[in-house]
């Protein structure tokens, strides 16, 4: 017979998967701070939610093994209960129940009030942007919409998070209002489709209006945007990005592909000479414009052919950030009536020679960058190096810039201007430039 844990009624939180899930459980945080719960962020407690990943195999497969782990904890009595939420839950809750039965209660990635309610909590409608910032204190996450409404033939995420849906403006202001009087500097924009920002709200797309509002915040000194859509991309963003100092001269635009037949098989909705000639737009308006992009490799009846036409012209656009993942054959989504017939092996070759190329031309765009200065915002100490970006740099996925602290002293959370004195593939080295 188990005995009950010892310890008082703390809730861990855990967060796996994305930066839309950072931000959820930073909600369901603040929720339960402002009900008087103690809650920590992977740190120990007794009661134990996992927010979980559905997205590909190898989120699912981290998701479940976490689940697993907690559970044994529960059994050993080491925690006293576990209930799991999030995009695996919202698509595999009855197999998990049946498979996983010792979780105390599953939950989908609109079921907060009913976990609350589990919690011991009451879901708080006033809580606008109330919340619990796991991030370094400089930057959050900024959700402006919900779910998706694109039809692309590889994703699940309509499957987890149901159909596109705008926060309204008013909202967004007064949230990252309360960010920036809690210390954040910058904002990072994300949504599952930033560009569809508006349209079911003011019948329109409104980012770029979105984008003065949020500039207008005081104590917000950069603001960046993530997971834009090429087809039909607003482009007065650019015209923002181009007058307004506090929106970075960055953007992600996951392209998935070039290849014509597997654009079409896709159901992306554009054509490699459309999508060549939006990058070269946003190059034109946006000179020294920063572009990360995503791509697949592997999807089904992707040829030799094709593959070499996506390696070419990576080699062609000198993206400035680049990923490229492995397909992942996902059950409900449209590609999955498709034989997934690219071997493994060929998959993970395809994506090894994307990043190949990928890292040479970082390397050179980063040989560059040596003698010239940047204003970095310096993000943490690590070891024996403070770690910084630039405005061209997301956290987690891009460059970063490393200052050596047993030489130098920047304060963590401020902006410095920071000389490059050296660069590798992926990293900056510098020191701060004297006045």
């Amino acid at each position: 017979m188990r005995t009950k844990s010892l310890k008082k009624n703390k809730i861990n939180v855990v967060t796996l998967g994305c930066s839309k899930n950072i931000y959820d459980s930073e909600v369901l945080m603040g929720q339960l701070r402002a009900n008087n719960k103690e809650v920590v962020h992977e740190e120990e407690g007794n009661v134990v939610v996992i927010n979980t990943c559905g997205f590909i195999a190898n989120a699912k497969e981290e998701s479940v093994n976490t689940i697993l782990e907690y559970v044994e904890k529960k059994e050993a009595g080491d925690v006293d209960k576990v209930f799991v939420t999030g995009c695996l839950s919202e698509r595999y809750k009855p197999d998990l129940e049946k498979e996983i039965p010792n979780v105390d209660e599953y939950f989908g990635t609109s079921d907060l009030p009913n976990l609350l309610k589990a919690l011991g909590a009451d879901y708080k409608h006033e809580l606008i942007g109330e919340r619990l910032t796991t991030t370094p204190k400089n930057y959050a996450y900024l959700k402006i919409a919900e779910g998706c409404d694109r039809p692309c033939s590889f994703c699940a995420i309509p499957l987890m998070r149901g159909k596109h849906k705008s926060k309204p403006m008013e909202a967004l202001v007064e949230e990252a209002e309360k960010l920036a009087a809690n210390g954040v500097k910058e904002l990072i924009l994300i949504a599952q489709d930033l560009t569809y920002y508006g349209l079911d709200l003011y019948k329109k797309r409104n980012l770029a209006e979105l984008l003065e509002k949020l500039a207008q915040v005081l104590g917000i000194e950069w603001i960046r945007l993530h997971y834009a859509f090429p087809t039909g991309f607003p482009m007065d963003v650019l015209e923002v990005m181009k007058k307004e100092p506090k929106i970075c001269n960055y953007i992600d635009i996951p392209l998935q592909h070039i290849a014509d037949p597997i654009l079409k098989s896709m159901r992306r909705g554009t054509t490699k000479a459309k999508t060549t000639k939006l990058l070269e737009d946003f190059r034109a308006e946006v000179p020294g414009m920063a572009i990360r992009t995503t791509l697949i490799v592997g999807y089904p009846g992707e040829t030799e052919e094709d593959f070499q036409t996506l390696k070419d012209w990576v080699v062609a656009m000198r993206f400035e950030r680049l990923g490229c993942f492995t397909y992942s054959h996902e059950e409900n989504t449209h590609a999955f009536h498709l034989v997934d017939d690219v071997p493994e092996e060929v998959k993970q070759q395809r994506a090894n020679g994307i990043m190949e190329v990928q890292a040479q031309i970082s390397w050179e765009l980063n040989q560059e960058r040596i003698g010239k200065t940047y204003r970095c915002i310096i993000d943490r100490k690590e070891g024996t190096h403070f770690i910084g970006r630039t405005e061209f740099d997301s956290p987690d996925v891009d460059n970063e810039v490393l200052i050596d602290a047993t030489k130098h002293y920047v304060k963590i959370g401020d902006f410095t201007d920071i000389k490059i004195i050296e660069a590798s593939d992926f990293d900056l080295y510098g020191e701060p430039a004297i006045a």
